[in-house]
């Protein structure tokens, strides 16, 4: 605890897909009050005028773990934390891990508010939205995600391949449109070449697909095409793929899955 008895606050800020401009009003006010950040190196590097005046505690991949504890312990001792993590912190990011650390630890940790459990608290926590990767992309695609989707990660490091293989090919039989996570890396360089061939059983060659590499960041690349021509080489792990469902179709570049409101409502012709 603090000397003076004051409680820890931790923060789970969400980076959204990298520049400010595109960080929630609320992220912005508790990293500027944060007097520890904490993140991943690479994510880090996108903010460094935030980080000014603060102990920045920077670590690699894989260091997850290490991460949320060292965060953890510093909230514990009353200090204001601030743990960064891109996108939304609650999709593939730190708040899930943060929680499951706390609850084998049996802290009790109360919501920022002071609501919650009852008792003494180990330290205050909020968790706070931001853009997640496949919001960015699929803004610039247009509308790919105006239906029903599925949210995929090819990462076998804490998830099998015969789990990841499973649920991809329910989520393509049952038509939902695909954003693929973590699609290909050095490490796996055939995951999203076997995860196309697994929706090519359920889904047309000519089914429209779109990679969206670096959103919204410094090298930002797109490549509208079909999941048969799909260029796997060119996608790597900053990149997102979206594959559209049975309807998805393009139109003057815009990748586009329509939600049926011109199935049920008629548009008015100009003369009625």
């Amino acid at each position: 605890m603090h000397p003076g008895g004051r409680k820890g606050k931790l923060s789970i800020i969400s980076l959204g897909p990298g520049y400010c401009s595109y960080m929630a009003r609320e992220a912005l006010d508790a990293l500027q009050s944060a007097e520890i950040a904490l993140g991943y190196k690479t994510y880090l590097d996108l903010i460094p005028g935030l980080l000014q005046n603060k102990t920045v505690i920077a670590s690699g991949m894989r260091k997850e773990v290490e991460r949320c504890q060292a965060a953890i312990d510093h909230a514990l001792c009353g200090r204001n934390v601030a743990l960064i993590s891109s996108g939304d912190a609650g999709i593939y990011g730190m708040a899930g891990l943060v929680l499951d650390i706390c609850r084998e630890k049996r802290l009790n940790v109360l919501e920022w508010d002071g609501k919650g459990l009852n008792g003494s608290p180990s330290f205050f926590l909020r968790v706070i939205p931001g853009i997640p990767a496949f919001n960015a992309a699929a803004s610039l695609l247009g509308a790919p995600l105006m239906h029903d989707f599925a949210a995929v990660s090819l990462s076998d490091h804490l998830t099998p391949w015969e789990v990841i293989e499973k649920r991809l090919s329910a989520a393509a039989e049952a038509d939902f449109v695909l954003a693929i996570y973590n699609p290909r890396s050095k490490s796996r360089p055939d995951s999203l070449e076997k995860a196309r061939l697994i929706i090519l059983r359920h889904r047309s060659p000519e089914t429209p697909a779109a990679i969206v590499r670096r959103a919204m960041r410094e090298g930002q690349w797109k490549c509208v095409t079909t999941v048969g021509s799909l260029p796997v080489d060119k996608v790597d792990m900053q990149s997102v793929v979206i594959v559209g469902n049975s309807r998805t179709y393009v139109w003057n570049g815009w990748m586009v899955t329509p939600r049926g409101y011109l199935d049920k409502y008629s548009i008015a012709n100009d003369d009625e």
